[in-house]
């Protein structure tokens, strides 16, 4: 019956979770068929452009991220009060970070000629990343929202958020892309306008639900003013810094993925991007059931119950594990349909197809690594995750992958070359990955149980 009643518990917050983060990752869905349908080329602009973007935002609102576990357990032990002045350090934290973050994206020709982009490529994944620049400021500040919702076991407010903003996408992305109504055609950098419009849509109505919510008002987010605080900021920073490289170093092991198989050329390029946006996709149920669990986990640190944390997490990692090995097996069986609802050109098909079997593959390395990487953030844990991650993603994965993906070991199969290389080093940077991870869980939580 516990397990039972464990199981449900994660349910009910993975649910709105794995609805709103759908929504999200729809986006990229979004943005990828109806930019391949524009051209080849405004498809791999819009690939590359938002691979670097994504490697910025995620970086940066892996660092924000670290408010969820701290308010988690503040909510957990009754302390409601401090979670308010937790909000506030992480708005002047969110303000700092945006900053080097447009900076980067306002100028990205050094990224741009490291990916050896063709002219064309280069001027229209610029012009995505100069309009995206300005949607960042929003989108910390979203997570900020986020980030405090989900500790406090309210993901509805948020998802509710994300179905709006995914119903805003798809018109404002037709407008954009083909032009209208006075606008000129912009193709895929018109993902980009449209994303930005979303994401300020996203950071004021959070604003406001703050302001106005009778739910929060207990938390007194706006009873005070606070000017940087030095010791919650470094507090912040302690936690979120790690957390941020951790996503960092997974972001990047896909963003550099994606900037090397450039230079195998645009359709080679486009069906990794078709695999990638899959493998996103299917990343989303892992993640939600790894942000409920890690919640739940948080909430029972506060409260001093660690048994039953310790037993709450061990279930999330087993549950997310199951799931994901269908959801790989479902992959492969559907692969065909799947591949030709994304693209019309035969030859961005025949690409993508070997890389299927990766994706299908890797589903359950992937959970039980996101579910643990969670789960000792709940434990205020990030930085022996963080050079796992490193050794892993980065050694293993994207240098296993840059040897295998350009031949650089003579008599290894043909299946190990090209974009199929990077993919077979990466799921296996993933079992390593999850492997240490969860037995360095189990390390830490026997101890903190004892």
């Amino acid at each position: 019956m516990t397990a039972l009643h464990d199981i449900r518990r994660i349910a009910s917050l993975a649910a709105p979770v794995l609805v709103g983060q759908l929504a999200v990752i729809a986006f990229g869905v979004i943005d990828t068929v109806m930019a391949g349908s524009a051209s080849a080329a405004d498809l791999a602009a819009v690939g590359l452009g938002g691979s670097i973007y994504v490697t910025v935002y995620i970086s940066l609102m892996g660092v924000l991220q670290a408010l969820a576990p701290i308010a988690g357990q503040l909510y957990g032990a009754g302390r409601h009060g401090e979670i308010g002045v937790e909000v506030r350090q992480a708005a002047w934290l969110g303000l700092a970070l945006t900053i080097p973050g447009m900076l980067l994206l306002l100028f990205p020709v050094p990224l741009l000629t490291f990916a050896q982009a063709s002219p064309e490529l280069a001027e229209k994944a610029a012009a995505y990343l100069h309009i995206i620049a300005f949607g960042l400021p929003a989108a910390l500040g979203f997570r900020i929202y986020s980030a405090l919702n989900n500790a406090l076991s309210r993901p509805v407010m948020v998802t509710v958020l994300q179905i709006v903003g995914l119903v805003l996408k798809v018109p404002l992305n037709a407008w954009f892309i083909r032009g209208g109504f006075g606008l000129a055609p912009m193709g895929g950098p018109g993902c980009a306008l449209a994303s930005t419009l979303v994401s300020w849509t996203w950071c004021i109505a959070g604003v406001l639900i703050l302001w106005r919510g009778k739910a929060y008002q207990s938390l007194a987010i706006f009873h005070a003013w606070d000017w940087p605080n030095a010791a919650r900021i470094g507090a912040l920073l302690r936690l979120g810094v790690p957390m941020g490289l951790t996503y960092l170093i997974e972001i990047t092991s896909f963003t550099l993925m994606s900037i090397f198989i450039t230079r195998m050329g645009t359709v080679t390029l486009a069906g990794h991007q078709i695999i990638a946006n899959l493998g996103a996709v299917a990343y989303m149920l892992p993640l939600s059931l790894a942000i409920a669990t890690s919640t739940l986990v948080a909430q029972g640190i506060g409260a001093r119950d660690h048994a039953g944390a310790r037993r709450t997490a061990w279930l999330g990692i087993r549950l997310a594990a199951t799931l994901a090995m269908a959801t790989g097996a479902l992959l492969w069986l559907l692969r065909g349909p799947i591949l030709h609802a994304y693209a019309k050109d035969a030859s961005v098909v025949a690409a993508a197809l070997p890389l299927m079997l990766f994706i299908s593959f890797y589903q359950a390395f992937d959970a039980v690594q996101v579910m643990t990487a969670f789960i000792l953030r709940a434990y205020k844990i990030a930085l022996i995750p963080t050079l796992i991650y490193a050794a892993s993603l980065w050694g293993i994965g994207l240098g296993g992958g840059y040897v295998l993906g350009f031949g650089l070991i003579d008599g290894l199969p043909a299946f190990t070359h090209g974009a199929s290389g990077f993919w077979l080093a990466n799921s296996v940077s993933l079992a390593v990955a999850g492997t240490l991870l969860v037995r360095y869980f189990l390390s830490v939580s026997r101890e903190a149980a004892r």
